[in-house]
């Protein structure tokens, strides 16, 4: 079992930053690639990014493609999405999630909500213009 919890979001104008963290609980974590997702409001879930296990690998949405930023600390349990120039289509609900299993590869990372089982809480991003 694998248990989330996002932190760091809110209310920031545009072209501001935030830098959202996600913290896992359990042993596993450095075995998981890990994913985050955002959702506004009426619309669905969506991809945003990825990171592999060892944090050598990600993957972004083309819309956030040098702005934000994915990392990870394995020593923490805790995943990191630093967003910059934000924009107020960036509002949306942030998630947090990881796969149900370890990685089979180092370089393996996921972007379909199918791909994960465990999900966080979600923390609100709002980017006013």
């Amino acid at each position: 079992q694998v248990q989330l919890v996002e932190s760091g979001g809110g209310l920031v104008q545009a072209g501001g930053s935030l830098r959202l963290s996600c913290a896992a609980s359990g042993r596993t974590f450095s075995r998981r690639a890990m994913g985050w997702f955002r959702q506004a409001p009426g619309k669905e879930r969506v991809f945003v990014a990825t990171i592999s296990r060892n944090g050598a690998y990600t993957y972004y949405v083309d819309s956030v493609k040098g702005r934000f930023t994915i990392t990870r600390d394995n020593a923490k349990n805790t995943v990191y999405l630093q967003m910059n120039s934000l924009k107020p289509e960036d509002t949306a609900v942030y998630f947090c999630a990881a796969p149900m299993g370890a990685s089979y590869s180092g370089s393996d990372y996921y972007t379909g909500a199918d791909d994960y089982g465990y999900w966080g809480q979600g923390t609100q991003v709002t980017v006013s213009s």
